[in-house]
Order: C-alpha cells, then sequence, then structure tokens
C-alpha cells in the first residue's frame, strides 16, 4: 500500500500521507513518496494547487520512533561509535530536501492540519507555502530538548529569531489558535470548519494560471534563498546529527531502547530526566 497518496481533482492534486496506524510517522518510504507526488503534481498540466493532509487521526507525528529510537542497535540514524557525520548528514539531507520539494514545488502548496504536526512532521508542514490549521491541532518540534534539530529551519523565516526561540528552547507544542497568533500558519479554524477553510482557499488559487502563480512563487521563494535559507539548511542537518550522537542523544537512545520510545519521549517533554546524568530528575526547580 503506498505511503503517500495522490490523487487529481479538477485543478486540484491532493496528497495524503497515509500511514493512519502511526499517526502518519515518518520512515525510509515517506520522503521519497513524498517527493515522487510532488513531482507528479508539478508535471500534470491541469493541476494549479496541491492540497497537502493526513489520513486517520494526525497530520504526521513526526518521525517513527519504534523504529529509529526504540530498535535496539545502530539504524540510518543513530549510529555506532565513532559516528561519521557525513554519513548522517548524507542521509538526513536527502530527507531535508525530498520534504524541500514542497517548498520548490512549481505549484501552491497548503497544508492541511490536524490532530499533530510535530517533530518531523513539522518540518512538512513548514515546507509549505500555506498552513491552514484546526484549532485544537498541535504543532510543535519537541526534540529540541534532546535528540534534534529542526533540519528545514523554517522556524526561523516564517517566526523571526525570537519567537523562532522560543519554540526551539522550549520544544513546546502549541495550538492552532497560538500558531495563528504568532504567524507561524496562515489561519487556524474550528475542526469542522478546516476542509471547508482549505477547499474555498485552494479553489480560490486554483482560478489563476499556472505561470502567474509560479513567477509569484518563484519571487517570494527566491527572497528566502537571498536570506540565507539553504545555509541555514545545511548547518540545522549536521546539527542534528550531532544531537543525536551527543552524550545526552545516545542516553535518549538507550533510554527508548530500555523503556520503550513513548516512555523516553514522555520524559523529555516533561523535563524529568537528566540526560547528561542518564538518570531521573530529583527536582526540576
Amino acid at each position: 500500500m503506498s505511503k503517500v497518496l495522490y490523487e487529481r481533482d479538477g485543478r486540484i492534486a491532493r496528497i495524503t500521507l497515509n500511514r493512519p496506524d502511526v499517526l502518519n510517522a515518518i520512515d525510509d518510504d515517506v520522503p521519497r513518496e513524498l517527493a515522487a507526488a510532488v513531482e507528479r503534481a508539478d508535471n500534470d498540466s491541469h493541476v494549479h494547487v496541491i492540497v497537502l493532509s493526513g489520513a486517520g487521526r494526525a497530520f504526521c507525528a513526526g518521525y517513527d520512533l519504534t523504529y529509529y529510537a526504540e530498535a535496539a542497535g545502530s539504524n540510518s540514524v543513530t549510529q555506532d561509535m565513532p559516528w561519521d557525520p557525513m554519513k548522517d548528514y548524507a542521509f538526513m539531507m536527502r530527507n531535508t530536501e525530498l520534504f524541500m520539494s514542497l517548498f520548490r514545488s512549481r505549484r501552491p502548496v497548503v497544508a492541511k492540519v490536524h490532530g499533530f504536526a510535530v517533530a518531523g512532521g513539522s518540518d512538512i508542514a513548514l515546507c509549505s507555502d500555506m498552513i491552514v490549521m484546526a484549532d485544537d491541532a498541535r504543532i510543535g518540534y519537541m526534540p529540541v530538548r534532546v535528540w534534534g534539530c529542526p533540519t528545514t529551519a523554517l522556524w526561523l523565516y516564517r517566526l523571526g529569531p525570537e519567537k523562532a526561540k522560543r519554540m526551539l528552547f522550549t520544544g513546546d507544542k502549541i495550538d492552532g489558535r497560538e500558531a495563528e497568533k504568532l504567524g507561524l500558519v496562515l489561519k487556524s479554524v474550528p475542526p469542522e470548519k478546516l476542509d471547508e477553510e482549505v477547499e474555498n482557499l485552494a479553489h480560490r488559487m486554483a482560478g489563476v494560471p499556472q505561470n502567474q502563480l509560479m513567477m509569484q512563487k518563484l519571487m517570494v521563494n527566491q527572497a528566502l534563498y537571498n536570506m540565507g535559507l539553504q545555509s541555514t539548511q545545511m548547518i540545522a542537518t549536521v546539527f542534528d546529527g550531532i544531537t543525536r550522537h551527543s552524550p545526552e542523544g545516545l542516553n535518549f537512545k538507550h533510554r527508548a531502547e530500555a523503556k520503550g520510545w513513548k516512555h523516553a519521549v514522555e520524559e523529555r517533554d516533561q523535563g524529568t530526566f537528566d540526560w547528561t546524568a542518564n538518570a531521573p530528575m530529583k527536582s526540576n526547580r
């Protein structure tokens, strides 16, 4: 079964992340299938707009930690020591570039976010041109607390330095209302209005000629490139590898192996574990 679905509805291409049993968690296949779907839309002369969504209860809950964190031993994101930073970089930059197919697409991309768009799932959403969220949806990059750096670096370019630091120093998840208030997403709407809001926006843009849409997107994107987006992504992707192979990152991996990734993530997100000492915290204060 395809892990990313594609269909065309008139002038709108609909791309759907399709691993609903694991909240559309990212494995080795999802980035590649996502980019292939974007390329299909780009090469379809009928498509003017792409709507990106997730099947089931969430948009995307990030990388599949059952495989990447909980499974014993080394894998694509945790090497045996001593580790090769460039091997890690090659793997993660591949994923970054595949996520960025949304950003580079010749068609405007609207992400429709319900449930969760967290960790690597937030990277995918932020690569879209616009995000419309349900009020009760959650977005954030919790791995900044240990074991991750957002490789697309788009928090900075959407929020500016201070608000980006607020999100990346805490690893907080925020709901759609706060995400709109911060300027992270275009709009937040009640869950029952999400489909209607996205459809109205997509159809409005679909009435614009393809070449006009493409020129406006190229112009705005070039401004972000001029601001150093590509070099920022390079260092963010290197740092992401370092976070996972630091003493704290390795302790997180070992904790996930021993206790299960859900337990390790709960300790990380609540701040109840000292990853440097590799032991539960006695007190946060």
